[in-house]
């Protein structure tokens, strides 16, 4: 059986050689695509190499998360390379910098702090945070550009680490009642301003609700929309299969074979 330190050593020689793969890319003789290449520019694959990622676990497909994860790491080593012939960082100081805050951040196994709970954990992370040099604002850690629901769950969640919570999901479902009411209220005034708001606000009270019952927002409707995707895909096949095109359908006919799709679902 390879020892541990066998298996470190062929890991660390693989990664090495990702290095130079990447930097021979780069390189005046390397791919002209890869030459010009720039932070911003790979954004969109950076973001599309994510998704992919989250497709694979979604999708329970490991053998394809294994070759996605190995996309992601090339973005991660090409941005690292970059950063490196700016002399603004390198593969070697991005590491080192995780390795640091790693340790740092967890002084309950390489310490000896105490902790109990995964809150206590979430505390104990922030306000060794707000303890660094950087001393950031609790929500500076938040980006911005990332899905709207996610964005809310986390800053939620920073919220609480530092107390700012509701202690049960009591005062939640109450919130949520109270921000229904408001944009009834405002949908009766015709607003649009005022409507978009408490519209927001609603779903911010909804997300709240969400991390009080362990659910990820983001993750939550995802499934939903999987499960209306399917089902209105029993329709539009149903529909195909008796020659109507779903243009000239009614609601009713395309309501009943909703509700067949669910009985399909559930008999399957």
């Amino acid at each position: 059986m390879q020892s541990d330190s066998q298996e470190d050593a062929r890991i660390g020689k693989e990664f090495v050689r990702l290095i130079g793969i990447m930097r021979k890319l780069r390189s005046p003789e390397g791919c002209p695509w890869d030459r010009e290449q720039t932070h911003e520019s790979l954004r969109p694959y950076l973001t599309e190499e994510t998704y992919e990622v989250l497709d694979s676990i979604d999708r329970g497909a490991y053998a394809e998360l294994e070759k996605e994860l190995g996309d992601l790491l090339l973005h991660i080593v090409f941005h690292a390379q970059l950063g490196d012939e700016e002399k603004l960082f390198s593969i070697r100081s991005v590491i080192e910098s995780i390795n640091e805050k790693l340790i740092r951040r967890h002084p309950h196994v390489f310490g000896d702090a105490s902790v109990k709970t995964t809150n206590d954990v979430n505390r104990q992370w922030e306000a060794i945070k707000l303890q660094e040099k950087h001393k950031p604002k609790l929500l500076e850690g938040v980006p911005i550009h990332q899905p709207a629901l996610n964005r809310a769950f986390r800053v939620q969640e920073k919220a609480a680490a530092v107390g700012f919570d509701w202690p049960d999901a009591e005062p939640v479902w109450k919130k949520i009642e109270e921000e229904i009411i408001e944009l009834k209220h405002e949908v009766m005034q015709s607003n649009p301003k005022a409507i978009e708001a408490e519209f927001g606000d609603l779903l911010f009270s909804m997300v709240n609700l969400g991390r009080k019952l362990g659910i990820h927002p983001e993750e939550a409707l995802r499934l939903t929309i999987d499960k209306f995707t399917k089902r209105f895909r029993f329709i539009e096949d149903s529909l195909e299969q008796a020659g109507v095109d779903i243009q000239a359908s009614s609601l009713e006919e395309m309501d009943k074979l909703w509700e067949a799709s669910k009985q399909v679902s559930e008999n399957n």
